[in-house]
């Protein structure tokens, strides 16, 4: 089966790999697939400074991956690209066989 994708498309698919391929970023994915999350506590679980967090949640935001709440001074994460919500419940279930 060929797939056929316009020049958009396939922007787009690259755009999404660009975001996925650093590992600081899927470290952070992690980190928010099942909940919502302050940038503390990102921080906390994956041990990366909060500048550095910081500064991936803002690409990630960019390409809709993740959005952002605002409560008083913190700022809370979470996942909204439901595809990748699916990749992060496949993960559980191929890492629990």
């Amino acid at each position: 089966m060929e797939m056929i994708l316009s020049p958009d498309e396939l922007e787009g698919l690259a755009s999404r790999f660009k975001i996925l391929a650093e590992p600081a970023r899927l470290q952070i994915l992690a980190a928010l697939c099942h909940q919502e999350r302050s940038v503390q506590d990102i921080c906390d679980r994956t041990g990366l400074q909060q500048g550095n967090v910081s500064k991936h949640l803002r690409l990630m935001k960019d390409a809709g991956v993740v959005a952002c709440r605002r409560a008083g001074i913190w700022r809370y994460y979470r996942v909204i690209d439901t595809e990748l919500l699916a990749l992060c419940t496949h993960r559980q279930v191929t890492r629990h066989k």
